[in-house]
């Protein structure tokens, strides 16, 4: 019985032991487990989530339309100087209004010093009345700017609302109105201006209300040409299966989504509309003398061109910067709303 006994306690020792090497081996494991995938994944994926969550979550987080805008619109130097150039001449007209007394600085004649060359005193000259050129050129930047713009408000709200309703209605709706931006098309801008000038009187407004006028064709054409390839999508189906009246589809859906070609088009048109104003300026049918405005100061400097051409210079550097200003202003938007465009 004993060497029985003894070969039990024998197999039971090995038995625990065994087990206690199981054990162990258990406990071992857990602790390599939880001590080195915990401090791998745990170390590891904290210090990499947190590195994305900081520095990387920026750079893929989803731009608005705006800021995808700009930050394709700075790409563009030309069109970065440009901008620069616009918000100076509009915060010089501004500033102008505070700065310069209209009766005395503006209008009011010093025939002692009329015609005098451009010096310290009077760095672009004085014209023919004595007034400083400079504070004119200066103070006619109002003049020209507010033409440009009011104008363009008027065409481009009349002229993107019959491009809409010809562009999502079709039909005979379409035809009428296209035959009708033809009709206006086929005048020149200048005469079209000349003639309702000569017709209204000449005003400032009426000034603005003709450009307004003349333009309207343009924005009809390309709010049309947009807004073709929006009407016909899937969302715009659903809308009008939902009961959403027409009106509501054009204003909320159609118009938000055919925006990037008409914005360009309003840009390009403050050009326009300033050079077709000074134009009508200088032929004596735009803002009334003695407003500085650009185009007359031209028109009353051409008698004195061949002894005294800053009078025409100066100004004409006014319109070509601004006119210039705008247009790469419209060519860096163009290229910001569709870079393909570009390419």
């Amino acid at each position: 019985m004993e060497p029985y006994r003894n070969g039990k306690e024998s197999i039971g020792g090995k038995m625990d032991g065994a087990e206690s090497a199981l054990t162990g081996n258990g406990n071992i494991n857990g602790n390599i487990d939880v001590n080195i995938y915990g401090n791998i994944n745990g170390n590891t994926h904290g210090n990499i989530n947190g590195r994305i969550s900081a520095a990387e979550l920026k750079k893929y987080k989803k731009r608005s339309l705006f800021a995808e805008v700009w930050r394709n619109y700075k790409k563009n130097p030309s069109a970065m100087i440009a901008l620069f150039v616009v918000l100076a001449i509009i915060a010089i007209a501004i500033v102008s209004q505070f700065v310069f007394d209209y009766k005395t600085d503006i209008v009011q004649q010093n025939i002692r010093e009329k015609l005098q060359p451009p010096s310290l005193a009077h760095p672009f000259g004085t014209d023919n009345y004595g007034r400083d050129v400079l504070v004119r050129v200066l103070y006619g930047a109002k003049y020209s700017l507010s033409v440009g713009v009011v104008a363009v408000i008027i065409s481009s709200v009349v002229g993107i609302t019959l491009g809409l309703v010809a562009g999502y209605y079709g039909g005979l709706a379409e035809d009428l109105i296209l035959r009708f931006c033809e009709i206006f098309t086929g005048i020149p801008s200048i005469l079209m201006g000349v003639a309702l000038m000569t017709a209204f009187g000449q005003s400032l407004g009426v000034l603005m209300m003709a450009i307004g006028i003349v333009y309207a064709p343009m924005y009809c054409r390309t709010t049309r040409a947009a807004v073709l390839p929006v009407r016909d999508e899937e969302y715009i189906e659903a809308a009008r299966v939902s009961g959403v009246s027409d009106l509501r589809i054009m204003f909320s859906h159609v118009l938000p989504n055919a925006l990037s070609p008409i914005i360009v088009q309003i840009t390009m048109g403050v050009a326009s509309a300033i050079l077709c104003a000074s134009g009508l300026s200088f032929l004596g049918l735009g803002v009334p003398i003695p407003m500085p405005e650009w185009g007359s100061m031209l028109s009353e400097g051409r008698d004195f061109m061949r002894d005294y051409m800053y009078l025409t210079i100066f100004p004409g550097l006014a319109i070509m910067i601004t006119v210039l200003s705008f247009n790469l202003m419209g060519d860096g938007l163009r290229d910001a709303l569709d870079p393909k465009l570009k390419e």
